[in-house]
């Protein structure tokens, strides 16, 4: 270190030009990290498991990253072989989710067309063989991306330390630890900017952003090394057509993604937004010119509810629960946020009700739908919602539910009915608010003639996770718990669990007279939707209760929507 120091006495011009390349390499680190978040980000959105795809995305990406650095020592010329580098690097980055969502989409639509063409009826899509296979390697497509991307970005710190020393003339004792210094910084830099800034955009824009700093490093390092390099003015050219391809991809990219991403729904998407959180998507069916068109929405690609039975599965959430409990002045809500079941237990008259959920963006759509939606699809949440949460009786609360409900019990609130309807638990973040330390603060919150309801998954297509749900609840300190289920054409089957500390909920339900209007709830329906088929709990004593990290309940999930997909047999 004692050498540069002294150069920098005798050249200042060449610690100055050091430190600009020590700059770049760092906001190269923070850019490497962001296309990792992207690529995983983007897998888990069309694969539907986001833990696995962002621990696959690293993995590969690391390993790829040493491969790149063994690889470098192929390049001759550092300085030439550095200003390409980001020239591949901001193609790849900026392009490469634009290109996978358009031949993802092309694999889906593909069968379709056919049809189409040939006349094949809808029932006989050619779905199998290798249409499936081409869809299926079509997925792994964002893997790919990952390892080219890091194979590319590992090359990145060989290729400056040469440069550096090629520079001082000489062997710099402290060489790998202040580029690698400079790469750990710049890598926290870019993670921060990410959940500050990236994280919320749609990711060809945030993918835009992040290549036109690759594209500025290369023309900065072009700029310092102008005599080191040759092919000087086709650089120069090369670097603005990379400067306007990233313009052209920030300003239409999320345009374009859009369409490529309609091809994923098999209606018309209508309305999608990238949150800090999640995607929300609304799609439209048109059924005739005198028919309500169909609505249904998506949260990272998976269905929560369709306008046309929407009604079975909010009613079953919330009338047994409330009319379990043994009043219904003071209600939580834990999710929720699109107003459906806060519908339903308006119905009750109750004096207030408490909402938590994570995302403002989501509430706000559903809230104020006429500031982001289509008039025609704000008209009809509006008519879902029955504008339940703007009702002057709710507090809607934007917070992280497992973190707010130590709030509440830091302010002594006690509630008579608690209702959980979280998405199924498909994420880390997820299984967290399914787990026993979580159902065991709701205990303390709920009154003790309360009663609480879990929206549990389906108990056909995830069995242990239904089954895992009810278990954990039992072990929870709720001396009565009871698993229910009903048909929800847009689910199929589907299951909830009533929990209560003094009474058998079947029992203290039967002949109920419900005191509210219902579209679809019957007490008879309610009875029978307590029978489960022979044999059903015979595996209870295997499934295993859902502590908190212990991430039971989401590998269970995991493994049945593998399974659903024909990917594990057993």
């Amino acid at each position: 270190m004692l050498s540069i120091l002294q150069a920098a006495r005798v050249n200042p011009q060449l610690f100055i030009r050091d430190s600009l390349l020590i700059l770049v390499m760092a906001m190269l680190a923070g850019c490497g990290l962001v296309y990792e978040y992207l690529l995983s980000q983007y897998a888990g959105r069309v694969l539907g498991a986001f833990e696995s795809a962002v621990y696959t995305m690293i993995g590969l990406m690391i390993v790829s990253m040493g491969l790149g650095a063994f690889a470098a020592r192929k390049v001759k010329d550092a300085y030439k072989g550095f200003v390409y580098l980001e020239i591949v690097i901001a193609i790849l980055g900026a392009g490469s989710v634009l290109a996978i969502a358009g031949l993802i989409g092309w694999t889906y639509t593909l069968p379709q067309v056919l049809a189409d063409t040939f006349g094949i009826p809808p029932d006989a899509l050619p779905r199998g063989g290798w249409f499936g296979a081409i869809h299926k390697a079509a997925l792994q497509l964002p893997y790919i991306a990952g390892v080219l991307l890091g194979l590319f970005i590992g090359m990145e710190i060989p290729l400056i330390a040469r440069v550096r020393e090629q520079m001082y003339g000489e062997h710099l004792t402290h060489n790998a630890g202040t580029i690698y210094g400079a790469d750990y910084i710049g890598a926290g830099i870019g993670a921060a900017i990410w959940i500050s800034l990236l994280m919320s955009m749609e990711i060809s824009q945030a993918a835009a952003w992040t290549a036109s700093i690759n594209v500025l490093a290369g023309f900065l390092f072009l700029v310092l090394y102008w005599q080191k390099l040759v092919w000087r003015k086709l650089l120069v050219v090369i670097h603005l057509g990379l400067a306007v391809m990233v313009c052209v991809i920030g300003l239409n990219g999320q345009s374009w993604l859009a369409s490529f991403t309609d091809a994923l729904y098999k209606d018309q998407v209508v309305f999608q937004q990238q949150t800090q959180y999640q995607q929300i998507v609304f799609t439209e069916r048109q059924l005739g010119p005198e028919i309500n068109p169909v609505h249904q929405f998506y949260l990272n690609g998976r269905l929560q509810f369709s306008s046309q039975d929407e009604y079975i599965y909010h009613e079953m959430l919330v009338h047994p629960v409330m009319a379990l409990s043994a009043r219904q002045d003071n209600i939580l809500i834990i999710g929720g946020g699109d107003g459906l079941a806060l519908r339903e237990v308006l119905k009750w008259q109750p004096k207030q009700v408490t909402l938590v959920d994570l995302d403002p963006q989501l509430t706000h759509v559903f809230q104020q739908p006429n500031d982001k939606l289509p008039q025609r699809l704000a008209q009809q949440v509006t008519q879902l919602t029955q504008n339940s949460l703007n009702d002057p009786r709710v507090s809607v609360i934007n917070h992280d539910a497992f973190l707010m409900v130590d709030e509440l019990l830091q302010q002594q609130k006690s509630f008579d009915s608690i209702i959980v309807d979280l998405p199924d638990p498909n994420h880390p973040d997820l299984n967290k608010l399914y787990s026993r330390h979580f159902y065991l603060r709701l205990n303390q919150l709920l009154a003790a003639d309360g009663g609480l309801v879990v929206q549990s998954t389906s108990p056909y297509h995830a069995k242990h996770a239904f089954l895992a749900i009810g278990k954990t609840l039992r072990a929870s300190e709720f001396q009565h718990v009871e698993q229910y289920h009903q048909n929800v054409p847009s689910f199929g089957e589907w299951g909830w669990t009533l929990a209560h500390k003094l009474v058998a909920p079947q029992q203290n339900l039967k002949n109920t007279q419900l005191p509210i209007s219902t579209k679809w709830l019957t007490p008879s329906l309610l009875q029978a939707s307590f029978a489960f088929p022979s044999g059903y709990f015979d595996v209870l004593n295997d499934i295993q209760v859902n502590d908190l990290g212990s991430h039971v309940l989401y590998q269970y999930h995991y493994q049945a929507w593998r399974q659903q997909l024909g990917t594990v047999f057993q």
